[in-house]
């Protein structure tokens, strides 16, 4: 009996192979299929049932977050009402390994009616369903992956890379962009990095630590405290930006000139000419500019360089933006 580093090895190169096999199957029906979904003017409508219907809520879910506007249709409920859901507009993706699948094959005349393109995706090109499609993608292996030869394994990954194919072909066509990946994907990493600004993470108004170049380091390092951010932004009577006092611009004090430190002005420790950012630029700029300069925070001045906020390291690892 195989051990099982062999059984894995096993099925992962039948499932390889069973995808690479596919290359050879490309032909003008996949260019017809992307080129059909390319001009419809509704949506993909994907459907199949037992392990192709779940492999079908994939291929739709890729499609629909990839600029294709998609969704699963469940055959058996489809019959049930859920066929009002396609309208004319719309494009059919029907998926059956063998073609034969008796509930998808049983809305197809309820399909027709609606003189919608039906693309097959089946390992039997002479199937009901193939003879029934308008275009048919053959997804055949060689043999599934399972020992039985019947459980769905081979066909299935085949049919999912396929599915792959279609989308990623239709993002190329249609120009996609990272920026367009990510209004689909507000939530993700991606989204973020491209979406939160300074002004939706910075802190403002009472929260703004503030302090005059002409107050003692006592008060200053109180406003440090008070506000909690590490740092302290100087500004003159019209609140235009100076510079910043830091813990580390107190410790490097404190080093230098003792306990004295503590009775010069603001003015005479601050670090001058503090690196600053727009309210509108992305927190990811923000993160960057910080890990390049080794700070934690950077002062945001209005269009009048007068302090209007402050963002911190912590607010955008909070969010997320790594």
């Amino acid at each position: 009996m195989e051990n099982i580093l062999d059984i894995a090895k096993r099925v992962l190169k039948i499932e390889a192979d069973a995808i690479l096999a596919l290359t050879d199957k490309l032909n003008s029906n996949f260019e017809r299929a992307v080129e059909v979904i390319y001009g419809s003017k509704g949506r993909v409508v994907v459907t199949g049932m037992g392990k192709s219907g779940l492999v079908g809520k994939k291929i739709a879910a890729t499609l629909a977050s990839t600029g294709t506007p998609a969704f699963f249709l469940h055959p058996a409920e489809a019959i049930h009402g859920d066929i009002g859901m396609v309208t004319a507009d719309d494009v059919i993706i029907a998926i059956s390994n063998s073609g034969e699948t008796e509930e998808l094959i049983g809305i197809i005349p309820f399909l027709k009616r609606f003189n919608v393109s039906l693309i097959s995706m089946t390992g039997n090109p002479n199937s009901t369903l193939s003879k029934a499609a308008d275009i048919t993608l053959d997804v055949s292996v060689k043999e599934e992956a399972c020992s039985l030869g019947i459980v769905p394994t081979a066909s299935t990954t085949a049919t999912l890379a396929m599915g792959d194919a279609i989308a990623v072909a239709l993002l190329m066509k249609r120009g996609y962009k990272e920026e367009d990946f990510a209004f689909f994907h507000p939530g993700g990493s991606l989204g973020k990095k491209l979406f939160i600004k300074v002004k939706d993470l910075m802190h403002t108004g009472d929260a703004l630590p503030l302090v005059s170049p002409h107050k003692s380091m006592t008060k200053a390092v109180m406003e440090i405290s008070s506000k909690r951010l590490g740092v302290a932004i100087v500004v003159d009577s019209d609140k235009k930006i100076l510079g910043v006092i830091t813990d580390g611009d107190l410790r490097r004090g404190i080093e230098k000139w003792g306990k004295a430190v503590f009775d010069m002005k603001a003015g005479e420790v601050m670090t001058k000419n503090p690196k600053t950012i727009s309210e509108d630029e992305l927190a990811a700029k923000a993160l960057s500019i910080m890990e390049s300069k080794s700070i934690t925070s950077l002062a945001v001045p209005d269009s009048d360089g007068k302090a209007k906020g402050i963002i911190h390291l912590h607010d955008i690892l909070r969010k997320g933006i790594v």
